[in-house]
């Protein structure tokens, strides 16, 4: 006999908490942590990719954006399916395909095989990371749901951040397909609990997935980055850069225009109209655009210029992952967004991010080997990205309507994934560029061209620029970081007069209606 349809199956809003919902919580947290240390464990693997793969820089840029970008297009469409077809099920098959495309990676041979095996994890990754989410609103009720939030939230800060230091660990004492083989026994031990443990939950009238909507999405913002990638080697009016730029604004274009008319959108793009939910989204790609592209170049400046191992310079990195980690569990963030606002919040918050850009450029990213100033900058990014993230977060979630509150999680999934491998992009194409204008070399990544200096002084001014291309790169981060936060913040000031003005006026009117109603009731009484 069937059992009766429960109202967690339909809604997934419990009617108590799960019994078990802290070891639940537990086990979709280390996915979660897994899934997001593959957005950065990467980038200190690039000497031995490099080296045994022969990997250009712009293959290890690939290999680095065709896992965000993935994800990136797939975010909003894996929701929809999850709350369709059913979460469980959804988070299952995540892990499955997580797994399968980290064994795929752990194995590959070639650039080619890696940089598809990444894109193959970014499917499972999606899945993952729109269904975790789900499951712990599902499992706990209102008394605990924030404080499991709150530490969903510190997990995910951990696993972007906290990438380079573990990936060096494991480099350490093993070869770098490693960095994704360790990912399969949490893949499985996920799975098994998920499957023992968490309920099911779906809500059959929910939206069909768009996939035309993923995939246009997807060209577009691929095609638009491959163009950014590719201008300093081909150059910025060159066919190889202008046809896929046309590519990808065609294609977002068309993305657009799909949305607008299909009546179940990946993106509502009503949403845009709201200057409180365009303010909090433009703020949160850019600390990511910031993170994500520091990060990249950072871990080569530490192996390729000052000479660190993988360990060492993840230790170098960690200071901004604790930082982050540190803040949150303390409940720093929300705390001043109360005491501050959510505009002043974001301002100081970006402001610090960008001061941190600014003080690894001009005080840590030379080739004396000074370390001081990336880690004043370190610690700095950590935490403006502690202060703000959780004031960008609430105003995003705040400024649409409830029912929708799992698609505009999935909106800030998707464009923080997009911040991230367009930060990657953009700051490794002004590095590129800064270092060909300095020196003539042939080769394709900076390891080769150490290789083929013929002499010390060569390989010193091939260091150097390096270095100064670091510098730019990190100044052009921190003026994008900084200028963003005062946009931000100045539509988020403005979204805030006028949801004020407006509660002023519906006050006013229900006023004068009770004074009307008083009135006309007066003489009766």
């Amino acid at each position: 006999m069937t059992a009766p349809t429960t109202a967690t199956e339909q809604t997934g809003a419990p009617t108590g908490g799960h019994p078990h919902r802290w070891l639940i919580l537990g086990v979709i947290c280390l996915a979660q942590l897994t899934v997001l240390l593959d957005n950065t464990v990467l980038s200190v693997a690039i000497p031995s990719l490099t080296s045994e793969l022969h990997a250009t820089t712009t293959d290890i840029q690939w290999m680095i954006n065709a896992y965000s970008l993935v994800q990136s297009g797939l975010l909003l469409s894996a929701g929809n399916a999850a709350d369709r077809y059913g979460r469980k099920k959804l988070l299952a098959a995540g892990l499955a395909l997580f797994g399968l495309g980290s064994l795929a990676a752990g194995l590959a041979d070639s650039t080619t095989q890696l940089i598809a095996a990444r894109a193959g994890m970014g499917v499972g990754g999606a899945l993952l990371m729109t269904t975790t989410l789900a499951v712990v609103m599902q499992i706990f009720d209102d008394s605990e749901r924030v404080k499991a939030i709150a530490l969903w939230s510190t997990v995910a800060s951990l696993g972007f951040a906290g990438g380079p230091l573990i990936g060096g660990v494991i480099l350490n004492h093993f070869w770098w397909g490693m960095i994704f083989l360790v990912n399969i026994p949490v893949a499985v031990v996920a799975l098994v609990a998920v499957l023992k443990l968490v309920p099911e939950s779906k809500n059959p009238q929910g939206d069909r997935p768009d996939l035309l909507g993923a995939l246009l999405s997807t060209i577009g913002m691929t095609a638009v980055v491959y163009a950014i990638i590719t201008g300093p080697e081909h150059g910025w009016l060159s066919t190889e850069v202008l046809l896929p730029a046309a590519i990808g604004v065609a294609g977002l274009g068309a993305f657009a225009l799909w949305e607008l008319r299909t009546p179940y959108p990946m993106l509502d793009l009503h949403f845009f109209r709201n200057q409180k939910f365009v303010g909090a989204i433009g703020g949160s790609i850019l600390v990511v655009f910031g993170m994500g592209g520091s990060l990249f170049l950072l871990t080569q400046h530490l192996q390729f210029v000052l000479g660190y191992e993988p360990l060492e310079a993840g230790l170098r990195m960690a200071p901004l992952a604790l930082t982050i980690v540190a803040l949150n569990l303390t409940g720093v963030g929300p705390r001043i967004v109360m005491k501050l606002g959510t505009p002043l919040t974001v301002v100081l918050g970006m402001s610090l991010v960008a001061g941190g850009l600014t003080s690894i450029s001009l005080l840590g990213g030379g080739t004396d080997g000074s370390y001081w100033g990336m880690l004043l900058g370190l610690v700095m990014m950590g935490g403006g990205i502690a202060v703000s993230s959780p004031a960008m977060a609430n105003a995003i979630m705040s400024s649409i309507p409830p029912e929708k509150a799992g698609v505009g999680a999935g909106i800030n999934g998707t464009l923080a994934e997009f911040g991230n491998g367009l930060g990657v992009a953009v700051l490794g194409a002004v590095l590129n560029a800064r270092f060909a204008a300095l020196v003539a070399v042939t080769a394709t990544s900076l390891p080769a061209a150490l290789a083929a200096a013929g002499s010390d002084a060569e390989r010193q001014e091939i260091s150097d620029a390096f270095a100064s291309g670091l510098q730019t790169s990190q100044l052009v981060g921190a003026i994008a970081v900084f200028a963003g936060g005062l946009l931000a913040a100045a539509l988020l000031r403005r979204a805030e007069r006028t949801e004020a003005r407006t509660e002023r006026t519906e006050a006013r009117t229900a006023r004068a209606a009770e004074a009307r109603e008083a009135v006309r009731t007066g003489p009766a009484a």
